[in-house]
Order: structure tokens, then C-alpha cells, then sequence
């Protein structure tokens, strides 16, 4: 399936940054000959073909670019592919075809140690189930990725310290997984795959198995090290409150397939099918549509105070109301470039959002 088009009222300029992750035309099939039979077909093949040739398809002709530097999200019901892409990714899972390049390197072309070495050194993965060490405590569990690097025990409680206090967890260092809270069992499974620096960070439903309040704390958490570290992330959620709270970009799944990829905006305003329109149809609409997309024209009236195009219309909308006259909005060099009234945002928050028209102004 061709990815839909990201064009919409939210698009901004092309982000200039280096692409570091990416899917070409990648399949994972399940069944007796699913590599030839997707060979045979160069790559190609339908659901009547596949399920005729009695195959899973667990991934499809999935294409994905993830830039240096931000949260891509991949989301879907279970079942829909995403935990099976993301292991493609890192060669957890062998893909049945296609390639997975690292900085334009395919990863299906490089050998067992090349991929060990990448795995050790450059990726980092987080998931749902813990997993930590029971006989270790947290010091110890966060530097055993290290240990099986082979550096020495000065060097990688060294940096164990380092990523505990990174994580908020100092004063825990000798405490066992069983003295810990979930949330903080959680912090350990984090810190413990940052000891080795990764700079390609999966992160798999990592707070699903979290209560909401801890939930909220550990992705406020993720931000907070996300504004420091700069780490290149690939999570996997299926809520997509979690989803817009965090991501740059979303890819939403179906199916094996990539039904559309963009911002959560984008995805809001212009959903590409009704099954993505129904993924978002609950969504605040207010924490996800920007000024930018409901603004008009500047006009003559008095102006009561200025906004960033970007600000999300939850941020202001108290404010604007209140004030009962337009904000003026500024784009990223502090030019005006139009108008937020009391109105628009009423519009929206009564859910009369209609007037945002294809070119991202309000009517």
C-alpha cells in the first residue's frame, strides 16, 4: 500500500535532518515458502495472493524514513504489525524481504558480528516486560550490558552512576527489583539500555504495564531525557494520547501495512483513511491542533497578545477567551503571519472545526 501523503494544514518545511533509520519495500512473511514466494513477485504481492499462497503477513511493503534526533511512533491495534517491524528493524525478527538501512547501510547485507556489534553499541531497546535481573541489584543491572561488552567493573559502574542519577534513581543503587516500584523498575530498564549510549533507541509499549499516574510521570520522564540526550527513538504504543503527547511523527499500522504516516496534526486534520479517522476521532483536539492551523488573516482589530504559530490551541485558549480580542501569531523568526480569535477556538473546543480549510486558515 502507498503511504498516504503528509501534506495537510500542519506541514512545515522538510526536516533537514540526516535520515538515520529506513525501510525500503519491507516484507516479514510467516509460512511455509514465504521468502520465494515474495521473491517470485519482486516484492509485490496482494492480500488475496498471500493468504491464496497461506501466509501471514506480518509486515508489508512497509516504507519508513526515521530522521537523526526524533520520536517516531509506530501505532496500531494489536495484531497490526508493529512490534514484528520494529524487530525487523534491529534483525530481532529476519525480514522475508526488503531492505532495513542504518545511515544508508542495509542491515540485511552485514554479518552475524557486524550486527552484534551495532546491537551492543549503537541500538538500545526497552520493553513492556522489565525484565530485569532478579539476584542483581540496580547498579548491577544497569551495568550489565556493559559487563558483556567486556569493560571493566570500574568503568561501567562508572557510567551505571552516570545514568542512575541521568534517571533520578541515586540512593537506589543497592536496592533489588523486588524493592522497587514499578516505575521505578521501569527507570532501571531505561537506564540500564542508555549505559551503552545507544543512538538508536526502540522503545516497545515500554509503560503499558504502568498505572496512569506513573504512566504520565514515565513519559514526562522521556521528554525530559529525550531534551537532554537527543536520541533518535522508535516507540510502539497503541494509545494515542500517549502517541501525541510524545511523537514528531506517527506511523499508524493495519494489517502489516503503513496506512499513513505524519504528525499527530496531520493525522487529526487529514486522516488518510476512516480507519485512521476513527483511531483519532476521541482525540482532544484542542492538545493537537495548532495555531497555525486555525489562524486567519491579520486584521485591524486590537490585539491582546502574541502566540507562536506552533502552540497548540490547549496552551492559549483560556487566555484568548478571556481576553476577548485576538492574538496575533508569530512563525519560528517572530513575524506575524496572522490572527487567533476567541471565536475560532470556541469553534473548535465545541467541535465545529470545519473551517480549517485545506491550506491550514481558519475562514
Amino acid at each position: 500500500m502507498k503511504v498516504a501523503s503528509q501534506d495537510g494544514p500542519a506541514e512545515k518545511a522538510v526536516d533537514p535532518r540526516p535520515i538515520k533509520l529506513a525501510c525500503r519495500n519491507v516484507w516479514k512473511l510467516y509460512g511455509n515458502g514465504a521468502s520465494e514466494f515474495i521473491q517470485r513477485r519482486s516484492g509485490k504481492a496482494t492480500t488475496a495472493e498471500i493468504v491464496e499462497a497461506g501466509l501471514v503477513g506480518a509486515a508489508r511493503a512497509v516504507d519508513l524514513e526515521i530522521r537523526r534526533g526524533e520520536i517516531f511512533i509506530i501505532m496500531g491495534l494489536s495484531g497490526s504489525g508493529k512490534s514484528t517491524l520494529v524487530r525487523c528493524m534491529s534483525r530481532l525478527v529476519e525480514p522475508t524481504y526488503g531492505r532495513v538501512e542504518f545511515e544508508d547501510k542495509d542491515l540485511l547485507s552485514i554479518s552475524d558480528r557486524e550486527l552484534i556489534e551495532l546491537r551492543r553499541h549503537r541500538m538500545g531497546m526497552v520493553f513492556q516486560n522489565f525484565a530485569l535481573l532478579p539476584h542483581l541489584n540496580v547498579l548491577e543491572n544497569i551495568a550489565f550490558p556493559l559487563s558483556v561488552q567486556g569493560v571493566d567493573r570500574r568503568e561501567r559502574e562508572a557510567r551505571a552512576r552516570e545514568v542512575i542519577e541521568l534517571v533520578g534513581l541515586r540512593g537506589r543503587e543497592h536496592f533489588y527489583p523486588r524493592e522497587l516500584s514499578g516505575g521505578q523498575q521501569q527507570r532501571v530498564g531505561i537506564a540500564r539500555s542508555l549505559s551503552t549510549k545507544p543512538e538508536v533507541w526502540f522503545l516497545d509499549e515500554p509503560f503499558s504495564a504502568l498505572d496512569p499516574l506513573i504512566r504520565r510521570e514515565m513519559q514526562d520522564e522521556l521528554m525530559r531525557l529525550q531534551a537532554v540526550l537527543k536520541k533518535t527513538i522508535v516507540f510502539i504504543t497503541h494509545d494515542f494520547d500517549e502517541a501525541i503527547r510524545l511523537a514528531d511523527r506517527i506511523a499508524i499500522m493495519k494489517d502489516g501495512e503503513v496506512i499513513q504516516v505524519g504528525t499527530p496534526e496531520q493525522l487529526v486534520l487529514n486522516p488518510a483513511t476512516d480507519y485512521v479517522a476513527e483511531f483519532t476521532r476521541d482525540v482532544q483536539r484542542a492538545k493537537v491542533i495548532s495555531a497555525r492551523s486555525i489562524m486567519r488573516p491579520l486584521g485591524k482589530a486590537q490585539h491582546a497578545g502574541t502566540i507562536s504559530a506552533d502552540a497548540r490551541v490547549a496552551s492559549f485558549s483560556a487566555d484568548l477567551v478571556a481576553a476577548k480580542k485576538p492574538f496575533t501569531v508569530l512563525d519560528g523568526g517572530e513575524k506575524p503571519v496572522g490572527e487567533v480569535t476567541p471565536e475560532a477556538v470556541i469553534n473548535l473546543l465545541a467541535g465545529i472545526d470545519r473551517r480549517v480549510d485545506s491550506q491550514g486558515t481558519g475562514a
